[in-house]
């Protein structure tokens, strides 16, 4: 889990925060910005001096997951391959703006990758073989050989584009009738 998550933060749960168990006793707050109450936290400098820390809940108090989903934590160390090449080793999942992300350490040491936790990148989730297949194609580095979404071999410079999305270089297509020029 790489924020808050509503379903976490109910009345009664126990959190641990900075190193002290505390159980939730108000929730209020939005579902991306939550403001809770803590047992044990009675005045605004007591609060003050958590704020930003993280909240911890034990996984035992977790609800649990439907099928197809897991905790952060539970990717971490996944083996991350494509086909039969191995790419590298989750260590971490992060939250973009459009999804959750895996972040990929990449096998000896060549910076990291980030995977987007979508269909079209991920082909198979084995967390019990600590294992996740992807699809480098799709990431745009297709292996030595191989072509990617576009048609390019791997290593091909990618066309540049505009911000209408037509390839800088190439003529503009003219409209057709009827259409807006």
């Amino acid at each position: 889990m790489t924020s808050p998550r509503p379903r976490l933060l109910v009345l009664g749960t126990s959190v641990t925060v900075a190193g002290r168990p505390a159980a939730i006793v108000r929730r209020a707050g939005t579902e991306q910005r939550p403001i809770v109450r803590l047992e044990g936290v009675e005045d605004r400098a007591a609060a003050d001096a958590l704020r930003g820390m993280a909240l911890t809940v034990e996984q035992l108090q977790a609800p649990a997951l439907a099928e197809g989903e897991w905790w952060g934590h539970e990717l971490e160390g996944c083996e991350v391959v494509d086909g039969e090449r191995r790419i590298g080793t989750v260590s971490r999942m992060i939250e973009l703006p459009s999804c959750e992300a895996l972040d990929v350490r990449r096998e000896g040491g060549g910076g990291s990758l980030l995977v987007p936790m979508v269909k079209d990148a991920i082909r198979r989730m084995a967390v019990d073989q600590r294992r996740i297949e992807i699809d480098m194609a799709f990431l745009g580095e297709a292996g030595p050989g191989e072509t990617s979404e576009g048609g390019r071999q791997a290593g091909e410079d990618v066309p540049k584009t505009s911000e209408d999305g037509l390839e800088i270089g190439k003529p503009v297509p003219k409209a057709g009738k009827g259409e807006e020029q």
